[in-house]
């Protein structure tokens, strides 16, 4: 394809982006914002400035060469996030657990996994981070537990066992399940044990047995388990679908539309507030630290009851419009930017200034940022990925970026079911496929797309053998092929590279109070193709455009808005500003007005 013009990835020197000076505090500078307020209302607060790096331990960097990351190989790349700009590392879980679901199911909550080290390589990991000036926050995973914890093991043992309350059980119901609730991970949501008759509820895999929120004995051992790693010096959690933890005590069948989509049912139980402003009281208001919330099934309508600071309860949550966009309830389906910008919209609408967002496009739980949302081609994939950093460190909430994302690793080219780890896909493709209900082709197509272990694929440092993951012979999620072109070491030693332009982006934030707390305007939200729109606090203003298309736009500035002075962008231009701009395909630019 012809270009509208050359596609040279520029590399703006930091030295060269003319910015002020602002009176910010980053994570680097804990201090006291209790009294700071902005022009436009917001709390300043050290976690809304800060960027956040999610690393999924299992597939970072492996220490030993049993193929499994670990602890140690997280120390030892810290200087890496150092270096891209990191202020928080978002450390998905690391605890003891027999890995049904990839350390979601814990079997110590004091304890860390085997295969990732030891509490010494915790404690030695954490004062790294410190010494850096960087925060630690760690996964919190207290809707349910491994069916091998002690407390599950007990509760099991007979009905009158003192642990029998820290779980749900329930009677059957005619020979069947208690009712008709369906597990995320397929099937009915109750277990049957045998050493009782009685059953209990799963929202998850069969191994990660629901915890019983109701008894206060329960909820004293999880606010326990909080205050030791707090005590520790950890900076605070990202809480695991923490919307279930409160269940409808009538315990009634879902209709058929709520079995379409059982999240909207199984969130924002009749106690959820009261045991989040609890656990505040009782635990986070006696510490400086910052709380996200996984809010699956929760409404952006419902959002502000959660995370309005006068509330007490959390920080932020992950909403998933955006995220999930490009699929509807696990099946992928085309998107339009225009449904994007509008979720966007929404979200600025619907959250004042004593809310917080975060902005997001991928994790641990979903396919690659690139390949989802941008260009993953070998002509695009570099400025598409470029364009939605510039996109994520603009828009107004705490990024959240996840590992490799930063170099732009694209999802993994999967052949068939032997190639999938992930519980949820081989649960599906056993409730789907073996029945005849879908096609194996038709399977394996979706799931390439929407599927959870495109995320999971180790860490792409350097073309050695297995991306220098690992000095072993084997890792425990084959390395995407394409680790030669894209990896870390490459990427690193090229200015014009994703790696250097995300640090640029990051670098760009921490010095703009205005892309941080400024009022945000989507300028177009009807154009197909163009994503432009302001950031304004008190007399700063910037304007971002953004090209969402594999071709070139002539782009005619809305009324009253020229461009002003060009402050970065993804491509090689020269462009003056003024009322129309030239764009090539997947251009991104912030100009100051």
């Amino acid at each position: 394809m012809k270009l509208h013009r050359a596609l040279l990835l520029a590399a703006i020197p930091l030295a060269c982006l003319q910015l002020p000076q602002p009176a910010i505090a980053t994570a680097e500078t804990p201090t006291s914002q209790s009294d700071q307020t902005t022009e436009n209302g917001y709390h300043r607060r050290w976690w809304k400035e800060a960027v956040v790096y999610q690393i999924y331990p299992r597939s970072f960097q492996d220490s030993n060469g049993d193929g499994i990351g670990d602890l140690k190989g997280i120390t030892t790349r810290l200087d890496y996030l150092k270096k891209l700009g990191i202020n928080v590392i978002w450390l998905s879980p690391h605890y003891d657990s027999p890995n049904a679901d990839n350390g979601y199911d814990i079997r110590n909550y004091r304890k860390v996994m085997a295969e990732f080290g030891t509490m010494d390589d915790f404690d030695a990991l954490l004062k790294a981070v410190k010494q850096r000036h960087m925060k630690l926050v760690l996964d919190l995973v207290v809707n349910h537990s491994s069916d091998e914890h002690q407390w599950f093991v007990e509760s099991r043992k007979s009905k009158d066992n003192p642990y029998r309350d820290y779980y749900i059980w329930r009677p059957g119901k005619d020979g069947k399940a208690t009712n008709n609730w369906t597990s995320f991970f397929s099937g009915s949501a109750w277990k049957l044990d045998a050493a009782t008759g009685e059953y209990y509820l799963h929202y998850f895999a069969e191994k990660q047995p629901d915890l019983n929120w109701e008894n206060p004995k329960l909820r004293s051992e999880v606010y326990d388990l909080m205050k030791f790693w707090l005590d520790k010096g950890v900076d605070g959690f990202r809480m695991d679908v923490i919307p279930f933890i409160s269940k409808d005590q009538s315990f009634s069948d879902l209709t058929t539309s709520q079995l379409a989509h059982p999240e909207f049912k199984f969130a924002m139980g009749p106690r959820l507030h009261e045991y989040l402003q609890e656990m505040n009281a009782k635990v986070l208001s006696k510490y400086d630290v910052m709380t996200v919330g996984e809010a699956f099934g929760v409404t952006l309508d419902q959002t502000p009851s959660l995370v309005d600071e006068r509330r007490n309860e959390l920080n932020m949550v992950f909403n998933f419009s955006a995220v999930r966009l490009d699929q509807d309830n696990g099946v992928a389906r085309h998107w339009t930017i225009p449904e994007l910008k509008a979720i966007y919209s929404e979200q600025d609408q619907k959250l004042n200034n004593h809310s917080w967002n975060t902005i997001f496009l991928s994790n641990h739980d979903n396919p690659r940022l690139v390949s989802s949302f941008g260009d993953d081609s070998s002509t695009f994939r570099v400025p598409s990925a470029k364009l939605l950093a510039t996109m994520l460190f603009t828009l107004k909430g705490t990024p959240f970026v996840y590992q490799g994302d930063e170099l732009g690793m694209t999802n993994y080219p999967f052949k068939g079911i032997d190639d999938f780890d992930d519980i949820q896909v081989r649960n599906e493709w056993n409730a789907k496929v073996i029945p005849g209900k879908l096609s194996k082709e038709t399977f394996i197509a979706n799931i390439s797309k929407t599927g959870r272990d495109n995320a999971r694929t180790p860490m792409q440092w350097d073309n050695s053998p297995h991306a220098g993951f690992t000095s072993g012979d084997k890792t425990w999620l084959a390395v995407n092929p394409n680790y030669a072109e894209i990896n870390a070491a490459q990427e690193a030693a090229d200015p014009n590279s994703v790696y250097h332009y995300y640090q640029q982006m990051i670098a760009l934030r921490a010095k703009t109070p205005a892309l941080i707390y400024g009022d945000f305007k989507d300028l177009d939200p009807n154009s197909a193709t163009i994503f432009a729109y302001t950031r304004k606090l008190g007399k700063a203003s910037y304007l971002v455009v953004l090209n969402f298309s594999a071709m070139p736009a002539d782009y005619s500035l809305p009324s009253r808005i020229r461009a002003g002075h060009l402050v970065i962008g993804n491509l090689a231009s020269h462009e003056k500003g003024g009322k129309t701009l030239q764009l090539a395909p997947w251009e991104a630019r912030v100009y100051k007005q």
